[in-house]
């Protein structure tokens, strides 16, 4: 049976061969490991390799430099079959493939789970706190910087595809944290998302909500605030419509924002002065679990 061999891209770029780490060299040669392992399969070209890894500024001889990459490459991960030919970096058409079936690789564990949790989702509301265990263990796989460290403008252009994909991931587990009822422990990484990403709207908005719901109204205010002035002063923009929506329902204490057992009890004593008033204050809850999310940014 062959060895197995597994792949991070999610921090810096790693691998492992049947469980102990293998050098990978130097950084070049990671970039173009990179290009072969997200392409799912798919042969890359040569000249693509050479505008992945140095776009229009390629140095002499830049083909012959690939081929030096990929026979250390290929040296690297199967000492043992330089003499059959490589089963993982196969020579195809005009360039290289990393055949998907040969290797294990953390993005797409990654992907799969995030899609299992909006599977999850999409079943009913008695699946949603699944969902966001899925989606709170997919964003441990995170090792830091998605591509830390890798040259080249292929690897920038899928460090900013990767860490949109783990920000949207962790959007979409606290929303459901908040749901769910830990709006508590989801104000602290919504304002360390925030802190990195203070122009991302769906971070203020459901930092809103989060404050809102843990009885905090005029700091939630605070955070449209702060969110509507670096917006003008950055971009010279309003805020979207879903945050002015959140900020307007805030202000006029919009029931419909409070967790739901307590717009339902609020419902049933509609008379009462006192009780509209109480009903008004959203629902303080006691110390929740913690996030789980790592390095999404």
């Amino acid at each position: 049976m062959p060895t197995e061999l597994k792949f991070s891209v999610l921090g810096p770029v790693r691998a492992w061969r049947g469980g102990t780490e293998v050098s990978l060299g130097t950084p070049q040669q990671r970039a173009l490991l990179v290009m072969l392992l997200l392409a799912a399969g798919r042969p890359v070209t040569a000249d693509a390799i050479v505008k992945g890894l140095w776009d229009g500024d390629p140095p002499p001889a830049a083909a012959g430099t690939v081929r030096t990459y990929v026979s250390r490459l290929r040296r690297f991960l199967e000492p043992d079959r330089r003499a059959r030919g490589s089963a993982l970096i196969r020579s195809g058409g005009t360039g290289y493939l990393v055949p998907a079936e040969a290797r294990v690789l953390d993005l797409e564990t990654f992907d799969r789970m995030t899609k299992d949790a909006m599977t999850l989702i999409n079943r009913g509301a008695e699946f949603k706190s699944q969902a966001a265990a899925a989606l709170r263990e997919a964003l441990t796989l995170s090792q830091g910087e998605p591509l830390a460290g890798v040259p080249g403008p292929y690897a920038s252009s899928q460090q900013v595809r990767i860490n949109e994909l783990q920000l949207a991931a962790a959007e979409q587990q606290l929303a459901l944290d908040i749901e769910l009822g830990e709006h508590v422990s989801a104000v602290a990484e919504l304002q360390i998302l925030l802190a990195v990403h203070p122009t991302r709207e769906r971070l203020s908005e459901l930092l809103m909500l989060a404050l809102y719901r843990a009885g905090r109204q005029a700091d939630a205010l605070g955070v449209f605030e702060r969110a509507r002035r670096l917006l003008a002063g950055e971009f010279g923009v309003d805020p979207g419509p879903a945050l002015r929506d959140m900020h307007q329902r805030i202000l006029q204490a919009d029931d419909t924002l409070l967790p739901r057992r307590t717009a339902r009890s609020c419902g049933a004593d509609h008379h009462s002065a006192d009780r509209r008033d109480q009903c008004r204050r959203p629902l303080r809850s006691g110390p929740t679990g913690r996030g789980l999310i790592r390095s999404v940014y």
